[in-house]
């Protein structure tokens, strides 16, 4: 029989129950700062503080009930029963927001949420952003298992959406919830599948020379001798890429930085057709840009009728000046997408990209 002790409750997830039943508010969260270039370090003190969030929560009886929902809707994944998730379909619309990281979904995420009237810095990142649930590609380790990983939190994510959402307000009669999706090219069909038909989806997509620019930016800058390096979660997505695809651990320490992340680029948006998220009927595929943004976001606002005006959306030419040969060298992986996606009966933004925004 496994317990607890095999599939232990997350980090993320008891720590956030114990907040609430403490009911301390959710504030100064930091990742719908799109100007912000802040390196998120790792939390050294998460471990202890989830030990002392355990205690909290399992002194609790509505934390003992939210602990057994979250193991009850591991339990209807791993056995194959729909129910409980049809349940949660009948109350939440979900709005996600797919796309490579830089790449524009987190302004679009927190856009969303100003809309539906929710001040973006008080929602907590393991509800609105891509860190939770923890999806990735397959491995198996003393331990580990990414495959159950990702069921056991997303079942937490769930439960944390119906304590999170459940007072809000409804919008054509359900609860509005925006997720940003970017590990969701990994496990498509479970998203597809748990979050509903009706979830609504958002691709951004941006030219991989400018996306490059933008995560050395927010990982410390580019190397001073070009090579690739481990900085940032997702210089960590990059390493990880690419040595499921192939790649050896000792060749990535020599390679090119811009090489790495272009292969990374070209390999996520391939993996957007295979994982089945481009056959989804209610898609909306948008180039990064000022304009197309700006209206989406605005879209959104007058949609769901808050009043408000969409926020300005920051953009920079630096690839252009500062590597204009990587615009060059990205050509053949951005052709090699776009020939793949229109096989697909997708289209692919070329003209947009070629901005480089």
């Amino acid at each position: 029989m496994l317990t607890d002790r095999e599939i232990p409750v997350s980090p993320a997830f008891i720590t956030f129950l114990a907040q609430v039943l403490a009911q301390r508010p959710f504030e100064r969260e930091i990742w719908a700062d799109q100007c912000s270039e802040a390196l998120l370090r790792h939390d050294g003190d998460l471990q202890l503080r989830a030990t002392k969030a355990a205690e909290a929560v399992m002194s609790n009886p509505t934390g003992r009930n939210l602990l057994a929902r979250s193991y009850g809707l591991l339990y209807s994944l791993l056995a194959g029963d729909s129910a409980p998730f049809h349940e949660l379909q009948s109350h939440y619309h979900f709005v996600g927001i797919l796309g490579m990281p830089r790449s524009g979904g987190s302004y679009l995420t927190a856009e969303l949420y100003r809309a539906i009237g929710m001040a973006p810095e008080n929602v907590p990142d393991a509800i609105a952003h891509d860190s939770f649930p923890e999806v990735a590609p397959f491995d198996l380790q003393p331990g580990i298992n990414t495959w159950l990983l990702s069921l056991k939190t997303m079942a937490e994510y769930l439960t944390m959406v119906d304590v999170f959402f459940s007072q809000r307000p409804r919008h054509a009669g359900k609860v509005v919830v925006p997720k940003r999706l970017t590990k969701g090219v990994y496990a498509g069909g479970l998203f597809r599948r748990v979050l509903g038909d009706d979830l609504e989806l958002i691709l951004t997509v941006r030219h991989p020379a400018a996306a490059c620019v933008s995560t050395y930016e927010k990982s410390g800058g580019l190397p001073a001798d070009g090579r690739f390096v481990v900085r940032s979660a997702i210089e960590g997505w990059c390493r990880r890429d690419l040595e499921y695809t192939g790649c050896r651990e000792t060749d990535l320490h020599d390679m090119d930085y811009f090489d790495v992340y272009l292969r990374y680029w070209e390999h996520f948006h391939l993996s957007m057709v295979t994982s089945g998220w481009l056959s989804n009927s209610d898609l909306r595929i948008v180039a990064f840009g000022e304009a197309a943004l700006q209206t989406l976001a605005q879209g959104y606002h007058d949609r769901y009728r808050g009043g408000l005006t969409a926020s300005e959306f920051h953009i920079s030419d630096k690839a252009r000046r500062r590597h204009p040969e990587w615009i060059e060298r990205a050509q053949p992986s951005v052709d090699r997408v776009a020939a793949t996606w229109r096989a697909a009966g997708i289209s692919f933004p070329e003209n947009e990209l070629a901005e480089c925004w």
